[in-house]
């Protein structure tokens, strides 16, 4: 049976060279608006990943995301956010993208063909039945990604996926797969728009519910954040302010002495 990817399908827009700069901006932003309302179809899939994951990290294993072009670089991002956020060891979350990471900043030729390097990759980071892999592709058709979860699965290792189209290979693969399906793009074919759209917001998702529900967040702040500027300094400094009834400056004083939100507040209610 012959699989179409929706997007893949022609534009719903035409003559976008015609368009005012007006025009192109209410247009994008109208398709845009359209993708919320997908990922919410798709919550039922993305609440049954995140209970596997948090499973499984609870038990101490890690979480991977592999993928290619802009799947991948999504995938880097969100990892690479988990350890400023949440507090996390740099190795906990990790992205992996197709042709290494010269390919986040400029396309590698034929990596997201590979059906066998994604696996070579997870094993780079001693991949075991800990973890849990997830693939990111929006056709749900790229080589690389099927091919690791392909392995992973033979390996006892549990897989989900993203794709925004539905039914695709991928999600076929995947044992939590997760069908974003967000229609045609504005340009056509261009999956970096709805759909990278889609896939940034799902794997927020993951991401935070996950931490979340590993103790990384008290009330609604993040208090295992790395401190690593003035913002994010302050920011900490008026989180246990909020949290317990000390001055700016002694808070501050805690804060540099205890190195964690979380440091602080505890060793304050110690020592009462």
């Amino acid at each position: 049976m012959t699989f179409n990817k929706t997007t893949e399908q022609t534009s719903n827009y035409e003559h976008l060279d015609k368009m005012s700069v007006d025009e192109l901006l209410i247009n994008i932003n109208n398709e845009d608006k359209t993708v919320a309302y997908a990922v919410e179809k798709a919550l039922p899939q993305i609440s049954a990943l995140v209970t596997q994951i948090v499973t499984k990290m609870q038990a101490g294993g890690r979480l991977f995301y592999i993928g290619a072009g802009t799947s991948g670089r999504l995938g880097v991002v969100d990892a690479s956010e988990c350890p400023p956020t949440f507090g996390v060891p740099f190795d906990t979350v990790v992205g992996i993208i197709a042709g290494g990471d010269e390919a986040i900043r400029k396309a590698v030729e034929n990596a997201e063909d590979n059906a066998t390097q994604a696996w070579i990759d997870l094993q780079a980071h001693d991949i075991s039945t800990k973890d849990v892999v997830i693939g990111i592709a929006a056709s749900g058709t790229t080589p690389y990604v099927i091919g690791g979860l392909e392995k992973c699965n033979e390996n006892g290792i549990l897989t989900g996926s993203i794709s925004c189209n539905a039914a695709s290979p991928i999600s076929n693969t995947a044992q939590f797969p997760i069908d974003v399906v967000v229609g045609p793009e504005f340009v056509t074919g261009s999956s970096r728009m709805k759909a990278g759209t889609a896939q940034k917001l799902v794997l927020n998702m993951i991401s935070t519910a996950t931490m979340i529900q590993l103790g990384k967040v008290k009330g609604n702040k993040m208090v295992d954040m790395q401190l690593s500027n003035s913002k994010l300094v302050d920011r900490g400094v008026k989180m246990i302010m909020s949290e317990i009834p000390v001055t700016y400056d002694s808070a501050a004083e805690l804060l540099q002495n205890m190195g964690s939100v979380r440091k602080a507040i505890d060793h304050f209610n110690a020592s009462k």
